[in-house]
């Protein structure tokens, strides 16, 4: 805006031209960029004027002036009028690219490239409402943030977010509405403006001078029902709902039927082999959490169901309550409760973290960690499959500790009792396992020629043949054991029990971390799904537009869905990476697969479960052996890649939260993995990264590097110590920061060790500069020690100098000003642009014998 508080006129649009004069001209700037100009010096004067935060005692550094501004150029018809202004031409520093001029010399009709550094004036539309015209912005094109909008960052808007800051309490400020009249409106006019959609904006489209970048955003562009922006978003089904064609049906439909046909078996057998709860809990997984997704989800192709992983850590919590005698082997009801609790809180872990935008948290376990924690799960549930295989199961109950025991005393039991085995059921076993082996290698060698081979559903076939088989030839009576009735533990179809309730505390209490872990591991593979489906963006024309991938939306998605399926006591339910593969290359395109998959599901537990009845359990065993080995293959590429890159810490933590889960227990390896990869995030977040910097030697302008990763590259300046402080000042990084500055001050270095005695001469300390332009960010408790450092400095009678301090209106500054750093320091005066000028500056105060402390 210019001074004077007119409003600058929009350019007008740019003629075409048919000469080549005419186009240079046009593409002449109204005023030549002076950025070069910028770095030859200029003469020394003194300002009288109010110093601004960045001091410049020697030279004035012009700034280039802004095209758009009314004050610094000309209309478009005095510059075609007359010649293009002649300036001298400055000498160009060391530094300077060609890419800086302004070459306009192309032929007609090519497009001009500009330097990068020249200004280039691009007509806008006219403003096209009332607040574009009070912030004195025209280029509504580029969009931006809300000029006055910087007051409501830590408001209402800062802590629940936009959605809720703009269409609950309007601009962000609960007492900030304003009507025609000037006076604050009511409840009851700014709830009857949220329901018509306008979000409490006066009919000028702005209500009041406060607002949040958001609502001023969607105010200018003619967004005019923010209520149904706001519901679009975070309800994705009223999105893609609309854009559903018939079109679709055909591959949504293929895919539901392709994924029943392989999954439906898999979710019996994670209930009853890994999860120890009755086999149709499996099935609910696939009924509530497919269909809840779909409406919540933000990617369309993903499919949420149960997992290997998920089961087993819900089978230890299952079989930790049998082992303290709140439950039974045979008491199915209390097992199906007991998974509805773990369940329940493992959505509402997820669906807390999201409300909270915490959809970082799948950032906090190391690749390390999750490598070497699936990977044991994969060994933990393949030892585990071998008993079932082996016909074992009834031996094991009546040896102590076998059942409930680790990976290691189910291997000895295996080796000690393999002349006890069942030859039928293990001949079922191991059978079914190679053919699943063998179509599976077959599908992945033959699907790049024929894509179409992912179609076959083989699991589905050796479930049907053996099912058949073992009706047919009454394997039954000689020994197999097969799955019997499939029905609920209360005799319902579909029970529901909320999770949540007194009766049930105990079983939080014990299911509390586990379930943590079950809501993390799921939420990352959710999410390494979702980016794998290129978060569910399709090419024009070929699937749903406008569907955007967010981690918090897909937290509060997945946490709904397993609260819903913890209701009615189902496994733990995530998207899968294979699942939405398969979903994705056999047609689905839309969450309609998802709702398709769960009335498929409907079907089969109303009609089709006594057809389940001579399903053999060692195939299920196998069917869930093959998942374990995917889960193990998976890691010899991530060891190789650790071993070129001899990464001796990552290897180390892999290998031993193996070792913990395999040959102690779950439990232990969780606790381990969890401890270790905070420790890390932890020492990671805590440890300052200051470098102490050296000027390089032969450069102009002078040129800084850190001076301890290159020592032989730069040289010391006499009497100052020059700190660069690369990162946002927190609480969290310094509590050590007095520490490493002593350790530059003594050593010039922060990696020697403090027995060293003082090395480095004390009036090479007399000035101290600190370059804080990665000070993104302050809080409080990090402006109070930088306080106190300089409070040291100041004591000592040494000078300090801050260089590229961020700008007066910065919070940062802010907080400098406020605590009384700037003052302390000598004023403005030793806040400066460049550590160049810090270091005249330096100077000039040794030759004056000035001291501003």
């Amino acid at each position: 805006m210019s001074p004077s508080g007119s409003r600058p006129s929009t350019p007008p649009p740019r003629s075409h031209s048919h000469s080549h004069s005419q186009s240079h001209s046009q593409h002449q700037p109204s005023t030549p960029s002076r950025l070069k100009h910028a770095h030859a010096p200029g003469s020394s004067h003194r300002d009288d004027s109010p110093s601004p935060p960045f001091h410049t005692p020697a030279t004035t550094l012009p700034l280039p002036l802004n095209p758009f501004n009314s004050e610094n150029r000309t209309d478009r018809a005095d510059e075609n009028s007359r010649p293009p202004p002649t300036t001298p031409t400055p000498l160009r520093p060391r530094h300077w690219r060609e890419y800086s001029t302004h070459n306009c010399s192309q032929l007609e009709g090519e497009p001009c490239e500009h330097g990068a550094f020249s200004p280039k004036i691009r007509p806008t539309s006219p403003p096209t409402s009332v607040s574009s015209t009070l912030d004195g912005d025209t280029n509504l094109d580029y969009g931006g943030r809300y000029p006055r909008g910087q007051s409501i960052v830590g408001g209402v808007n800062g802590v629940l977010g936009d959605a809720v800051g703009d269409t609950v309490f309007g601009d962000g400020n609960i007492f900030g509405d304003r009507g025609e009249n000037g006076k604050p409106i009511g409840w009851f006019e700014r709830w009857r403006r949220w329901w018509g959609g306008g979000g409490g904006d006066d009919k000028n489209g702005s209500a009041g001078k406060i607002m949040s970048t958001t609502r001023w955003l969607a105010t200018t562009h003619g967004i005019k029902n923010k209520r149904r922006m706001y519901l679009v978003y975070y309800f994705p089904f009223l999105q893609w709902v609309t854009q559903y064609r018939w079109a679709f049906f055909k591959g949504d439909l293929i895919a539901a039927l392709t994924m029943a046909s392989f999954y439906i078996p898999m979710s019996l057998s994670y209930a009853s082999n890994l999860g120890h709860i009755p086999p149709i809990n499996g099935l609910y997984s696939f009924v509530f959490n497919p269909f809840v997704y779909a409406l919540f989800g933000s990617c369309p192709q993903m499919v949420v169901g149960p997992e290997a992983a998920g089961s087993l850590l819900l089978g230890s919590v299952v079989k930790s309550s049998i082992n303290g005698g709140h439950s039974g082997d045979d008491d199915d009801a209390m097992n199906a409760r007991i998974a509805g609790v773990v369940t329940g809180m493992a959505g509402a872990v997820i669906f807390i973290a999201g409300i909270t935008r915490l959809g970082f948290l799948d950032s906090v376990l190391s690749r390390p960690f999750l490598r070497g924690f699936i990977s044991a799960i994969g060994f933990v549930i393949l030892v585990d499959q071998l008993i079932p295989e082996m016909g074992l199961v009834h031996l094991a109950k009546h040896v102590g500790g076998v059942s409930h025991g680790s990976s290691l005393d189910k291997i000895i039991f295996l080796v000690v009792n393999v002349k006890n085995a069942h030859g039928l059921t293990c001949a079922v076993a191991f059978g079914s396992f190679a053919v699943i082996m063998v179509c599976r290698e077959l599908k992945r060698r033959l699907q790049p020629r024929i894509p179409s081979v992912a179609y076959v559903p083989d699991r589905f076939i050796v479930v049907l043949l053996s099912a058949v088989l073992t009706w047919h030839l009454s394997w039954e009576k000689q020994g197999l054991e097969i799955l019997g009735d499939v029905k609920s533990s209360t005799g319902s179809p579909f029970p529901f029990r909320f999770p949540f309730i007194p009766s049930h505390m105990h079983h939080v209490r014990e299911a509390m971390s586990t379930s943590f872990l079950i809501a993390l591991l799921g939420f990352f593979e959710s999410s390494v799904a979702a980016k794998s489906l290129d978060g569910g963006e399709s090419k024009h024309g070929e699937g749903l537009q406008g569907m955007s991938l967010s981690a918090n939306r897909e937290l509060v998605a997945l946490g709904v869905a397993n609260v819903v399926g913890g209701c009615f006591m189902a496994l733990p339910a995530f998207g899968g990476y294979g699942r939405s593969k398969v979903n994705a290359s056999t047609g689905g395109k839309t969450p309609m697969s998802s709702i398709l998959l769960s009335v498929i599901t409907v079907i089969c537990i109303l009609f089709l479960l006594p057809y389940f009845y001579y399903l053999p359990k060692s195939v299920l065993s196998s069917m869930i052996s093959v998942v374990a080995y995917s889960l193990i293959e998976e890691a010899p590429p991530d060891i190789l890649f650790f071993l070129r890159l001899r990464a001796w810490p990552e290897l180390f933590l892999m290998t031993l939260i193996f070792l913990a889960t395999v040959f102690y227990s779950l439990p232990l390896g969780i606790a381990l993995g969890i401890g270790l990869s905070l420790l890390s995030v932890i020492r990671h977040a805590t440890k300052p990264r200051i470098q102490i910097l050296g000027r390089v030697p032969g450069t102009s302008p002078p040129q800084f590097e850190n001076a301890e990763l290159y020592p032989e590259r730069v040289e010391s300046v006499e009497g100052c110590l020059i700190v660069k402080i690369p990162e946002p000042l927190t609480f969290a990084n310094t509590g050590e920061l007095k520490n490493r500055l002593r350790r530059l001050e003594l050593y010039g270095t922060t990696t020697a060790h403090p027995a060293l005695p003082r090395v480095r001469d004390p009036q090479h300390n007399s000035n101290v500069i600190f370059d804080v332009h990665g000070v993104t960010g302050l809080d409080g408790s990090g402006t109070q020690v930088l306080r106190e450092i300089v409070d040291g400095y100041v004591e000592r009678g040494v000078r300090v100098f801050f260089c590229r301090c961020p700008r007066e209106e910065s919070a940062v500054w802010r907080l400098f000003e406020g605590s009384g750093v700037v003052a302390r320091v000598g004023g403005k005066r030793h806040f400066v642009r460049s550590v160049e000028e810090a270091l005249r500056m330096t100077e000039l105060e040794r030759l004056s014998g000035e001291d501003f402390s």
